[in-house]
């Protein structure tokens, strides 16, 4: 959730006693360094009947999602996908038409027959399986065989890659992490498991979008005297007015006396500064707002 990693403000503005003529100035935090090249955006894909049964809950896309916030990544959407190749390349190729930069996979990769994801890929790009030499090496390295040791049908297919794909050994398991390219989207497909998807995304991954894909993000965190039903219109003239600012009302999150709601906004950029003064600009406005409606609005939680 996004108020995990959220750096909060500390400075409070009564608006029952200074409505007009006052800008608080925000002390929230944002990431330091600026992503190269134009603001991109990344999606997640996790595949697994399993999780869209609700077997399984999908704690590797929260994760995930948590991690792509900490280096300065924009997250735009996770899906989750039935082990179904149908759906799986319709919702892939929908994610390359919208000009994903980078699209991440979890899930697919395994030995069972449902592990599918490198076979609709490789479709999708129009290119063919192939076993992965390097790959193949690095089994046999681990499992100390010889060349003349066969590879098991399971380690096999682990080992298989769409032709001509980038292949990131997997530091705690087997099947590795798959990169290739298509149009203007870059495919990274990881392993199910959680801790192999973890070990790969911290190695492989992680340096990849601080690298390439980061983007500057400035939060902050506001109260208002407001119920849901109330804020939610005044939360969406800002976000019209303000389009790289997304502003979240958290309900469990109201103080005891049920008097005052949290906000968060949450704002992203290209450029560092033009993240701080669209954060500014936009909580300015939703003061405004708010106070024009005759309530509370302060950048502290009352005590």
């Amino acid at each position: 959730m996004v108020s995990a990693h959220l750096n909060f403000l500390n400075r409070s503005y009564n608006t029952t006693r200074r409505r007009r003529g006052f800008k608080p100035r925000l002390q929230g935090n944002c990431v330091s360094r600026i992503k190269k090249g134009n603001r991109v955006a990344i999606e997640l894909f996790s595949i697994g009947t399993e999780l869209v049964l609700g077997q399984i809950q999908d704690t590797n896309a929260h994760w995930i999602a948590q991690q792509i916030l900490q280096i300065g990544g924009e997250l735009r959407r996770v899906t989750m996908l039935r082990d179904n190749a149908e759906e799986m390349s319709e919702a892939l190729d929908s994610a390359v038409k919208r000009e994903t930069s980078l699209i991440l996979t979890t899930g697919g990769l395994g030995p069972t027959p449902d592990d599918m994801t490198v076979e609709v890929v490789a479709s999708l790009i129009g290119t063919k399986p192939v076993v992965s030499e390097e790959t193949v090496a690095e089994f046999r390295k681990r499992r100390e065989m010889s060349e003349n040791d066969p590879l098991n049908e399971a380690l096999t297919k682990m080992a298989t890659v769409p032709e001509n794909a980038t292949v990131l050994q997997n530091p705690a398991g087997w099947a590795p992490c798959i990169s290739v390219e298509h149009q203007a989207s870059t495919f990274m497909m990881m392993p199910g498991p959680p801790r192999e998807m973890k070990a790969i995304f911290e190695t492989h991954i992680q340096p990849l979008i601080a690298e390439r894909y980061r983007a500057e993000i400035t939060t902050a965190r506001v109260y208002v005297s407001m119920f849901e039903a109330e804020v939610s219109p005044l939360m969406q003239k800002v976000m019209e007015r303000h389009p790289d600012v997304y502003l979240k009302a958290y309900v469990s999150l109201r103080d005891a006396d049920g008097n005052t709601m949290p906000v968060d906004l949450v704002s992203t950029s290209t450029d560092k500064t033009d993240a701080e003064t669209q954060l500014q600009l936009a909580t300015d406005y939703f003061q405004e707002l708010v106070v024009e409606a005759g309530k509370y609005f302060s950048l502290k939680a009352e005590s």
